[in-house]
């Protein structure tokens, strides 16, 4: 039996360790991040994704792959409603891999967002905001002029920042909630956006928000395709032993 696995999260990583040590299953895996290719997959990993359905269901025939387990990032929607598609039209079994979303605890102070337009729209003027979704829908936000904009990066970033006051703030994982309090209450910031991935290893700032008085603007997952849904690494290694 043969696998591909789209990876993008830390679940991707673990099935990947996990099914390669599995006897009589083969497995390949594809991301779409070429500038951030995962990194300890462990098994043979094709960088940049596919253009279409179609060149991804060209790409499973041609490896003889008899199920996708797919472990990408939760906002990336494309990608899983163009593995559907393709698994569809080659008789092809598929699983997507989704941890369960974040749910605010007493004493949040959270605000649900569609988008990061939304998002933009619940900041005023004089607000001070630390933005932890990344810099490749910086955009999407405009201006957002007379706020001071502090913008979180795993790695320095060569292009000019895009925000009139503020900065890029450099650090590295992981983090824990006395730190990302820390961070806070030194910048001074008075609004969180972040987007909602789930899991354990962005928590902390979520509950560094709460103990520091801070609103979040919490942006929504966008709509998954129908199929089956894991919410976990061990339902996923279930479902792929039983297509043997």
């Amino acid at each position: 039996m043969k696998l591909l696995l789209l990876a993008g999260t830390r679940e991707a990583r673990q099935l990947a360790q996990a099914l390669s040590s599995q006897a009589g299953i083969g497995l390949v895996a594809s991301a779409s991040a070429a500038q951030r290719p995962p990194q300890g997959l462990g098994v043979p990993l094709r960088i940049g994704g596919f253009a279409s359905a179609d060149e991804l269901g060209a790409y499973l025939a041609a490896q003889r792959i008899d199920g996708v387990l797919d472990a990408g990032h939760p906002f990336a929607s494309d990608d899983s409603f163009q593995a559907v598609e393709a698994c569809r039209a080659q008789g092809v079994a598929y699983a997507r891999v989704i941890r369960p979303t974040w749910t605010p605890s007493e004493g949040d102070l959270w605000d649900f967002a569609q988008d990061e337009a939304d998002a933009a729209r619940q900041t005023a003027p004089g607000d001070v905001l630390f933005i932890a979704t990344g810099r490749d829908r910086l955009h999407a936000y405009g201006a957002l002029p007379g706020r001071v904009v502090h913008v979180r990066q795993l790695v320095a970033v060569p292009e000019t920042f895009p925000f009139e006051r503020g900065g890029w703030v450099l650090s590295r994982p992981p983090f824990d909630m006395r730190g990302e309090a820390e961070l806070f209450e030194r910048l001074g910031i008075r609004r969180l956006i972040t987007r909602n991935i789930g899991g354990n290893g962005a928590r902390a700032k979520l509950d560094a928000a709460r103990i520091c008085g801070i609103r979040v603007s919490m942006i929504r997952r966008p709509l998954l395709p129908e199929g089956v849904r894991l919410e976990t690494v061990s339902a996923a290694l279930a479902w792929a032993r039983r297509l043997d």
